[in-house]
């Protein structure tokens, strides 16, 4: 399957119907028809069958998606690159970055870095941890930064700094009225933070289990952000980092959770892959505002 039969295919396993992924491709049906027919052809079996001008997938196609999602992934990649260097956007630093950083830290280094390089052009793609190890292993970002120290070996971890917790509650919750927050204290309440099986989950559980409690958020939630609007509506008590800057939320108080575990803050590199001038500088200037 070549490159073009590659993403006709992809483009109408995602639509569903060749008037969309024409649209999606900014090509004619017919051209598109006659390019699926002829991948068939080459193919030797079908790949859709076609029910009251819909395409439903057969068997094999099913097979194939994952794969040739994952090819048409490195595809777009390549493709990026090359028009960056044809549009004389050589000097380009790609940056991943999960939210919590990507609130506080990045903006600041952001600004520092284009006052000191304006030149350079950059590129910020903010994801979960899980995103940004395959964005490193498949060039979308040369660095990343993220709360978190464990990785895998083709990962390089250079932990810039720590973060601990803080609580978020309404402004007229009665624990509001302390200076900070104890995880005895959140015993009867209910409790928002980090789902099971994540680094957050896992310090403030071990920090529970140290004091003899238990630590079972009553609403698991994926990324910090997202507990702003349950607390402002409500909902109980929310368990973060403190990384973000909070106080910027109206309707919360933020305190700090006492005794709190601490969070790596680190920044994250492909093992083996050199970094361009332009990453270097980067690097060194998110080193320099950390510091």
């Amino acid at each position: 399957m070549r490159a073009r039969q590659l993403e006709i295919f992809t483009a109408v396993m995602r639509a569903g119907t060749v008037t969309e992924a024409a649209r999606m491709l900014n090509i004619s049906q017919p051209a598109l028809s006659q390019i699926l027919r002829h991948t068939e052809d080459e193919l030797g079996f079908a790949l859709f069958d076609r029910e009251k001008g819909r395409l439903k997938p057969t068997p094999e196609a099913q097979e194939l998606y994952p794969e040739a999602e994952r090819l048409f992934g490195e595809l777009e990649g390549l493709r990026r690159k090359t028009a960056d260097l044809k549009l004389g956007r050589a000097g380009l630093v790609r940056i991943g970055c999960s939210t919590p950083p990507a609130m506080s830290l990045l903006p600041q280094v952001m600004a520092a870095f284009r006052v000191r390089h304006p030149d350079i052009a950059l590129r910020c793609n903010v994801a979960p941890v899980m995103s940004l190890r395959t964005m490193l292993r498949e060039g979308d970002t040369a660095m990343a930064i993220a709360l978190t120290d464990r990785m895998p070996p083709d990962i390089e971890v250079e932990v810039l700094g720590r973060t601990g917790f803080c609580c978020l509650l309404p402004e007229d919750h009665p624990l509001a009225a302390q200076d900070q927050i104890a995880l005895a204290d959140l015993s009867e309440e209910f409790v928002i933070s980090y789902r099971a099986a994540t680094r957050p989950h896992e310090e403030l559980d071990s920090a529970a289990r140290r004091a003899g409690l238990r630590f079972e958020p009553r609403l698991e939630i994926d990324t910090s952000i997202s507990a702003v609007g349950f607390v402002q509506a409500g909902l109980g008590i929310a368990v973060v980092d403190s990384l973000l800057p909070w106080a910027q939320f109206a309707g919360l108080a933020v305190r700090p959770l006492a005794g709190s575990p601490a969070l790596p803050l680190s920044l994250l590199t492909l093992r083996g892959r050199s970094l361009s001038r332009p990453e270097e500088l980067m690097r060194a200037q998110i080193r320099a505002q950390v510091s």
